[in-house]
């Protein structure tokens, strides 16, 4: 019996796992503070199509504020580590609830990020550290709906911010 064994060079990836923890208090009717250690406490409630308060983050808020927010830091790490011009950075992002497959679930989260950079030189690493980010965010990968993204890209005249 012959045994083979083949060596890269490269050690073996090493992977962390992660804990994040939150605490939630209810408050009455449909609502409660919502919480993490460290961090300062805040309301959150049902939405008013499900008999719950306006005015008030909702769990349907969170999970597209996720999404959002991932995407964000993830581009942002991304960008910051390439040294690329990027000089602001916004984002409307919409979740669509919808009844499928027997319950109530987010289907699809759409991002419409605004992109502005300082070099059109820079245009074609910007788009690609942006695909990029699109596909490592945590959040996005983690949940069943499909996450769309939309950009729009501008180029200003070198300046502050």
């Amino acid at each position: 019996m012959t045994s083979t064994t083949t060596v890269t060079g490269e050690p073996a990836a090493r992977y962390k796992t992660f804990r994040y923890r939150t605490r939630m208090e209810w408050r009455g009717g449909r609502a409660g503070d919502l919480a993490s250690e460290g961090k300062p406490a805040f309301r959150v409630a049902s939405p008013p199509e499900f008999k719950g308060e306006a005015g008030v983050w909702t769990p349907e808020d969170l999970l597209v504020a996720a999404v959002n927010a991932c995407t964000m830091t993830t581009f942002a790490a991304f960008w910051q580590r390439l040294g690329l011009p990027v000089r602001s950075y916004e984002c409307d992002a919409e979740g669509v609830l919808e009844f499928s497959e027997g319950s109530y679930r987010f289907t699809g989260v759409t991002l419409r990020p605004k992109i502005v950079v300082s070099e059109a030189s820079a245009m074609k690493q910007v788009e690609k550290a942006l695909a990029d980010a699109h596909r490592s965010c945590i959040i996005s990968n983690s949940i069943r709906g499909s996450v769309v993204l939309e950009p729009m890209f501008e180029v200003v005249a070198p300046g502050p911010p």
